[in-house]
C-alpha cells in the first residue's frame, strides 16, 4: 500500500502540515518532492528475498508473572524462521534462548516457533511444529507430550503451577491434516513425557475446543466448544505436477448450518464439566470470561447477522442466566464489540458504538442503563482493565484515523491520558500484569516493525528493543506517504485515504494512479498498510517507477462511526467503489493523477469491488486486476450476511445477484486480469470459472492466471509464486496504463 519518502526525513513528514492543494489539511499530508530519484532501485526478486530486506517482525509477547521479563518470537538475521529471546526490564538486555533456527534452511519458507511461556524456575514451555518442548534454564530443550500434535494455545495457571494447551484431537482426518482440538492440563513440576490430563475436548475432530481461560484462582477453566458435525462438507479438486487433488473441507454458504458454539467450565479437582446453555447455539459467540471469585460467568454474543448484541450473565454453580445487556441495531456491520469484568466484579465494561461510536461503558447490574465512559468522534478498537489501579487501557484512532495509539482513563471517567509516544502510527500491545510495562509493536508508514518497552509510569517514553531491517533498507529511497481527505462525490460523506507518491514527486506532472490492493480497513499508519498482505514491496516497486497508489478507507471500515460504515448495508459493489470512484476524482481534480491511465487491483473482496468497478464504471479505469475474487456472494461465508442481508425475502434472489460480480460482468469493457489459486477454500476457483465461462460465451476479453495448488492468501504461500504473480502484474499494468501515455 503506501510508504514514505526517506527514512532520515520520517519525523519531518509527520511534523508537515503542508496540504497537497486540498481544503482540509490532514495532519500527516505527503511533502512535495525533495529526492532525485522517485523511489527504491531494487528489483521485485531483490524486494522479496528469503532474507527480507525489512527483516522479520518480533511476535508471540508473553510476560512472566512477576512483569520483570518478556518473551518475543525473532529472527535477528531477517530469516522467516522465529526463534525465542527473552527481555529483562531490570537489566535491560535481550537474549536470544533457542538457535533453533540456525539449523534449518535459511531458505525453508518456515514460521519457526508458535508460542512461547515462562513455565516456572527458568523454563520456557514452547510449540513447535505442533510439538510442545521444554527448554530448561540450563539451555536444555526437551519434546514432551509427544504423542500429541498441533500443540497450540499455551497459557500458564495464574499460580504457576499448571500448563493447559489445546492439541488436535485424538482422531486424524482422513488426509492426515491435525483436526478437532482438545484440551489438556500438565503440571509444571511433571517429569513425565506424556503428563498431560485430558480435561475437555472428543475425539470427534468435528468437536473441538476452540479457546479456554484460565480462573483467578486456577482451579476451574473456561472453554468455548464448537461443534461442526451438521456443517457440509465440499470438495475442492485441483490438479499438481502429482496429479488430481482433492482439498476437502468443512465449509458453509449463507443459509447452511454453521458451527454451533458453547460455553463450559470445568473443575481440574473433580473433572467435573459444565455447559451453558444460550436460546441459539448456532449463534454467534464473541467473548466470554470469569468473574475473579469464579462465581459468574459472562458471555458475549450476537444473531447470525451481528444486529442484536447480548450478553448473558450465569451463575457458575446453578447455570442460571440472566440477560445482563441487549442492544439491537437493524443496520449494524461490524461485530467489533468487546465484553470484560470490571474492578472488583462490578459490573461488566463494554466496548459498543450503541452511541454511533465505538467507546467505553460501564453497567453494573443486568438490565440498568450502560454508563458511558469515553465519548468523541473517534473509536476504540481493544481494552484491557487493570483492576488494581481502576483503570481501562485502550487502543484508540483518537489522533487521527490511520493510527492506533495507546490510551488510559479511569473505570469512573475523568480525563484521557496517551500512553504512547508523540510519533504516529500503529500500536498492538501486551500490558505486563501488574499493568507497569507495556511490549508494544509499533509500525508507521517509515518503519517497518518493531518491539518496543512502553514504562506506564512515565508515559511516552518507549525504549526500542529490537533492530529488523537489514543495512540495506537504510539505503535506499522510499515512497512519500501521507493522507488526504475528500467528499463522497455522491453523499458528500468525507473519506479519507493513504496516499503514496514517488519522493520526487512534481506537482507539474500528471502521474499513472493504481487503486489499490482495495480492501476495508486499508488504511493504517503502518509499514506497507494491510499487514496481512505482503505487498509492501509491490507498492514500492510501483511508486519507483512512477506510480501514485492510492487506498480509500470505503464506507464498512472500522473507524469512522456508526454512521460511516452503515451505508454498505447490503451493498457490496456500489456505495465502496463509489467511494474507490471519489478517490480517484480528487486525484484527478487536483491534478496528480491522469484520467486515463488509472488502474485498479484487489483480491478477495478486493476482487469483487475490482470487477464491480470495471463493470459499473466504464472508463474510470484503464485496467484491473481481481485476485481470488469473491465473484458469488451466494457462496460467501454465512458471516458475510451482516453486510449481504439473509438468504430469503421478497427481495431475493436480486438482492444477492445485485452484490455479486457473476451476475454484474457484462458490463466489463476495460482489460481484465484474473488471479487465482485452484486450491482456494475461502472463494471458489470454480466460481472464478463460471464468471469467465460467461465471459467467453459474451466474447469479453480477459487474462486469466491460474496459480496450481495456491491457496487464498496467494502472495502469501511461498515466495517464488509470490514474485511470479507480481511480476504478471507488473507486466500488466505497466501495458496498459504506460503503454497508453
Amino acid at each position: 500500500m503506501l510508504i514514505f519518502r526517506s527514512f532520515i526525513a520520517a519525523t519531518a513528514l509527520f511534523l508537515s502540515v503542508a496540504a497537497i492543494a486540498q481544503e482540509r489539511p490532514s495532519p500527516h499530508a505527503p511533502v512535495h518532492g525533495g529526492s532525485e530519484v522517485a523511489g527504491t532501485s531494487l528489483s521485485i526478486d531483490e524486494l522479496y528475498q528469503h532474507k527480507s530486506l525489512i527483516g522479520i517482525s518480533p511476535e508471540g509477547y508473553s510476560w512472566s508473572p512477576d512483569g520483570t521479563q518478556f518473551l518475543f518470537l525473532w529472527n535477528d538475521e531477517g530469516y522467516s524462521f522465529r526463534d525465542i529471546w527473552s527481555y529483562s526490564v531490570e537489566t535491560e538486555q535481550k537474549t536470544r534462548l533457542t538457535f533453533i533456527g540456525r539449523d534449518s534452511e535459511p531458505e525453508a519458507e518456515e514460521k519457526g516457533i508458535a508460542q512461547a511461556v515462562f513455565a516456572g524456575e527458568g523454563s520456557v514451555a514452547f510449540a513447535l511444529g505442533g510439538q510442545l518442548h521444554i527448554r530448561d534454564a540450563d539451555g536444555v530443550i526437551t519434546k514432551i507430550e509427544d504423542d500429541k500434535h498441533a500443540v497450540r494455545k499455551l497459557a500458564v495457571s495464574p499460580d504457576g503451577t499448571r500448563l493447559a494447551f489445546i492439541s488436535g484431537s485424538d482422531v486424524e482426518s482422513e488426509n492426515g491434516v491435525a483436526t478437532g482440538g482438545v484440551l489438556w492440563v500438565r503440571d509444571i513440576a511433571a517429569t513425565g513425557t506424556n503428563a498431560a490430563r485430558r480435561i475437555a475436548g472428543e475425539d470427534d475432530p468435528k468437536i473441538y475446543v476452540e479457546s479456554f481461560e484460565w480462573a483467578e484462582d486456577s482451579r476451574t477453566i473456561a472453554f468455548q466448544q464448537s461443534d461442526d458435525r451438521e456443517m457440509p462438507e465440499r470438495d475442492i479438486f485441483y490438479y499438481t505436477k502429482d496429479g488430481l487433488q482433492n482439498n476437502r473441507v468443512i465449509r458453509a454458504f449463507p443459509g447452511d448450518e454453521t458451527t454451533k458454539s458453547t460455553i463450559g467450565v470445568v473443575d481440574l479437582g473433580s473433572g467435573d464439566q459444565r455447559f451453558y446453555a444460550r436460546p441459539d447455539a448456532k449463534h454467534h459467540i464473541w467473548g466470554y470470561g470469569l468473574s475473579s471469585d469464579g462465581t459468574r460467568l459472562f458471555v458475549s454474543g450476537s444473531d447470525m447477522e451481528a444486529k442484536r448484541h447480548t450478553v448473558y450473565v450465569y451463575d457458575v454453580a446453578s447455570a442460571a442466566r440472566e440477560t445482563f445487556y441487549e442492544h439491537f441495531e437493524p443496520k449494524h456491520l461490524r461485530p467489533d464489540w468487546q465484553v470484560a469484568w470490571a474492578p472488583d466484579d462490578d459490573g461488566l465494561i463494554i466496548l459498543t458504538d450503541r452511541d454511533g461510536w465505538l467507546h467505553l461503558y460501564h453497567q453494573r447490574s443486568a438490565g440498568a442503563s450502560p454508563q458511558q465512559i469515553t465519548s468523541g468522534s473517534w473509536e476504540i478498537a481493544s481494552f484491557e482493565v487493570d483492576a488494581r489501579s481502576e483503570q481501562l487501557y485502550f487502543t484508540a484512532n483518537e489522533s487521527y484515523l490511520s493510527d492506533r495509539q495507546l490510551y488510559r482513563v479511569p473505570v469512573a471517567g475523568g480525563a484521557i491520558e496517551r500512553v504512547s509516544g508523540d510519533t504516529s502510527g500503529t500500536h498492538e500491545p501486551v500490558y505486563s500484569p501488574n499493568f507497569g510495562y507495556v511490549a508494544d509493536w509499533f509500525s508507521n508508514d517509515t518503519s517497518p516493525p518493531e518491539l518496543y518497552l512502553i514504562d506506564t509510569a512515565s508515559p511516552q517514553v518507549a525504549a526500542q528493543i529490537t533492530k529488523s531491517p537489514q543495512p540495506e533498507f537504510y539505503e535506499q529511497t522510499w515512497a512519500n506517504i501521507g493522507y488526504v481527505e475528500f467528499p463522497s462525490h455522491v453523499d458528500g460523506t468525507n473519506l479519507v485515504a493513504r496516499l503514496s507518491l514517488p519522493a520526487n514527486y512534481d506537482p507539474a506532472q500528471q502521474y499513472p494512479v493504481i487503486v489499490g490492493s482495495v480492501y476495508s480497513d486499508a488504511v493504517r499508519n503502518q509499514w506497507g498498510g494491510r499487514r496481512a498482505h505482503p505487498t509492501w514491496g509491490l507498492d514500492q516497486y510501483f511508486v519507483a517507477q512512477g506510480y501514485i497508489v492510492l487506498n480509500v478507507n470505503i464506507r464498512g471500515s472500522w473507524g469512522q462511526g456508526r454512521d460511516h460504515n452503515q451505508t454498505q448495508y447490503e451493498s457490496y459493489g456500489e456505495t465502496d467503489i463509489n467511494d474507490l470512484e471519489s478517490g480517484v476524482r480528487y486525484l484527478v481534480e487536483k491534478g496528480y493523477a491522469d484520467p486515463k491511465r488509472v488502474g485498479i487491483w484487489g483480491s478477495s473482496y478486493g476482487g469483487l469491488m475490482t470487477l464491480m468497478s470495471l463493470a459499473k464504471k466504464p472508463g474510470v479505469y484503464a485496467a484491473g486486476i481481481a485476485g481470488a475474487p469473491a465473484t458469488n456472494v451466494w457462496h460467501a461465508y454465512p458471516s458475510q450476511m451482516w453486510i449481504m442481508g439473509p438468504p430469503e425475502g421478497a427481495d431475493m434472489p436480486g438482492r444477492y445477484e445485485a452484490q455479486s460480480a457473476l451476475y454484474q460482468a457484462q458490463g466489463i469493457e476495460d482489460p481484465l486480469m484474473i488471479i487465482h489459486g485452484t486450491r482456494d477454500p475461502v472463494v471458489l476457483y470454480s466460481d472464478t470459472m463460471a464468471l469467465v465461462s460467461d465471459m467467453v460465451q459474451r466474447e469479453q476479453m480477459f487474462e486469466l492466471v491460474t496459480l496450481p495448488g495456491a491457496n487464498h492468501a496467494w502472495a502469501s504461500d511461498n515466495l517464488p509464486q509470490a514474485r511470479f504473480a507480481f511480476k504478471k502484474m507488473i507486466e500488466f499494468f505497466d501495458d496498459k496504463l504506460k503503454g497508453s501515455k
